[in-house]
């Protein structure tokens, strides 16, 4: 099991037909982590925007991985959101994105936020992982290519 598989919950992923920017994302996250895990949207949506206000998430190759601290939160937690339409996200390539990562983590969490996006840039690092990905059309089916990734590559 990897460390992404721990934290990503099968309820925290989201195939969105409906978001066309950045800031529409994060609010559809934030209402995800409010109702899953009690997490209020605003803090959610301040924190991500906070953090990309330092510079773009999009990592390139259609993929972000969006992340924020998080005040009280005891355990690192994560969405992920396939959009069906790419979207803007000043990746460094230009290209929009439609895989995107969110992690949110304590706010003292500096070691396994660290390892966790080590972790995540290994996994979409991966050419066909993320065709995978990009060619699944049903959450349980990407909830498992994300516990099987070790396997994968």
């Amino acid at each position: 099991m990897n460390l992404i598989s721990k934290i990503l919950l099968p309820e925290n992923i989201l195939l969105d037909a409906e978001s066309t920017s950045k800031k529409r994302v994060f609010e559809r996250v934030g209402l995800l982590f409010e109702n899953n895990q009690q997490i209020a949207r605003s803090q959610v949506f301040d924190s991500l925007f906070a953090r990309e206000k330092l510079g773009s998430t999009g990592l390139g190759q259609g993929v972000a991985i969006p992340h924020g601290r998080i005040a009280k939160l005891r355990d690192a937690t994560a969405a992920f959101v396939k959009t069906s339409h790419p979207i803007p996200f000043d990746a460094p390539d230009g290209l929009p994105v439609n895989l995107i990562f969110v992690l949110l983590v304590p706010e003292r969490a500096n070691d396994l936020h660290l390892q966790i996006l080590g972790e995540l840039a290994q996994i979409f690092s991966d050419t066909q992982f993320r065709n995978r990905l990009l060619a699944c059309e049903d959450i349980a089916g990407i909830h498992q290519l994300f516990d099987d990734w070790s396997s994968v590559t």
